[in-house]
């Protein structure tokens, strides 16, 4: 059980520090796309290794909840007064969560952090290459953050109304 709540553990903070570049490339490639937006109005763009155009696609998109439960409460005022009661009803949903963290003296080792890595599909030199980056983007992102115990979600029950 130790082993598996030490790869608990190291996947949890690695997550944090992935999650984050994930965050961030995925903005930069956004504004990336955005800033090409105007040039790509007036002409397509082909290179030596590289294309871009710009296209503009209609697709037929289902209607938002917000979108029908407001036409619906137009069509239908009073039905629609009481729809938008239920839906801002409170439940309360018991959760069963895993709490997991390290003990105060001890750490994780390069090895533990490997492992997990690894069973992600990454090679041990790709593993090995990566660890110093990521757990130097880890140790800033934890200064933020206060870490104190962890918990993952594990189960949800009936709601019940509160």
């Amino acid at each position: 059980m130790e082993n598996e709540i030490i790869e608990l553990i190291a996947r949890d903070r690695l997550e944090i520090p992935l999650s984050s570049m994930y965050q961030r490339l995925k903005r930069m490639k956004k504004t990336d796309a955005e800033g090409l937006v105007e040039r790509l109005k007036i002409c397509s763009f082909e290179g030596k290794r590289v294309r871009a155009h710009l296209a503009y696609e209609d697709k037929e998109r289902a209607r938002g909840m917000k979108e029908a439960v407001a036409e619906f409460s137009l069509e239908f005022p009073k039905y629609g007064t009481i729809l938008q009661g239920m839906i801002a009803e409170k439940r309360i949903q018991s959760e069963e969560h895993v709490y997991f963290g390290m003990r105060e003296d001890c750490r994780l080792t390069a090895d533990d952090y490997m492992g997990v890595m690894t069973s992600l599909g990454l090679s041990e030199g790709s593993a090995r290459s990566l660890y110093p980056d990521l757990m130097d983007i880890s140790r800033k992102l934890k200064r933020a953050r206060q870490e104190g115990a962890r918990s993952v979600i594990v189960g949800k029950y009936a709601e019940s109304e509160g």
